[in-house]
């Protein structure tokens, strides 16, 4: 339940077109309601504007579509992360609704309308078309919080020419996102280029010295362009999180 809901309750209670039961009733299921195998936060949307997210992976595709169902009756949309394409299958027969992304495993029952967040966009930079689902989730995130992107892809390193040319694009972005694996140096190149915010995200894609993401890691880590953002390895859904607050803040100020 989000703030514009929790107004037109308390608006409705205070012109007398509701009573106090009805009102009492509307607002039951504020802060959560335990589902017996989940507890599901509806005061989320309140204290940060979005709706709790659903991690799939992990959790049967009945649990999920429990959580579905009991998010999208708050009337908020519902985004699923992690979901592969056979649970998607599975959640899709309950859920006729279901909007699938394949590429960024994500799924969305979209219910209402995503308001724009942010004057500028973000500039989404992957180095490798290997690195794609990680930045599709990212972008798939950004796309459910409103905000615009900017899609610079297959732009890593090894011909780093191909990034250069690139660069009147982050003139017009407010944050840029870099996602890289291998040895993860995208990031510092962008960070040496550029003064808007940067999240740096290491997938694990790489031979065996990339060490499943951590070398890409510790090389984002010890960046020596300042000011780096550095984000959990494949997680793109926390860079765009990242950057919707980073929006957020910017619009307060």
């Amino acid at each position: 339940m989000d703030a514009d809901k929790i107004r037109a309750i308390l608006e409705s209670l205070q012109t007398g077109r509701t009573d106090v039961d009805d009102a009492l009733g509307a607002l039951r299921n504020l802060p959560f309601q335990d589902l017996g195998y989940a507890v599901v936060d509806h005061h989320r949307a309140l204290r940060q504007g979005v709706p709790e997210v659903i991690f799939a992976e992990g959790k049967t595709a009945e649990q999920v579509v429990g959580i579905a169902r009991a998010i999208s009756r708050s009337g908020q949309n519902v985004m699923m992360t992690r979901l592969d394409a056979a649970k998607a299958e599975a959640v899709r027969a309950e859920l006729p609704s279901l909007k699938y992304n394949a590429v960024a495993r994500i799924g969305t029952l979209e219910q209402r309308d995503i308001p724009p967040l942010g004057r500028s966009p973000v500039a989404l930079v992957c180095a490798g078309t290997s690195d794609l689902p990680v930045a599709e989730e990212a972008a798939e995130t950004m796309r459910m919080l409103g905000i615009s992107i900017e899609r610079v892809y297959d732009v890593g390193v090894a011909g780093v020419h191909r990034l250069l040319a690139r660069r009147e694009t982050f003139d017009r972005c407010a944050v840029t996102i870099v996602v890289a694996g291998m040895e993860g140096a995208l990031p510092s190149a962008v960070g040496g280029m550029v003064s808007i915010p940067v999240i740096a995200v290491p997938t694990s894609v790489g031979y065996g010295a990339a060490l499943h993401g951590f070398t890409a890691l510790a090389c984002m880590l010890t960046s020596c362009a300042s000011g780096i953002t550095v984000c959990n390895i494949d997680n793109g859904f926390g860079a765009a999180f990242a950057a919707a607050r980073i929006l957020q803040s910017a619009s307060r100020f």
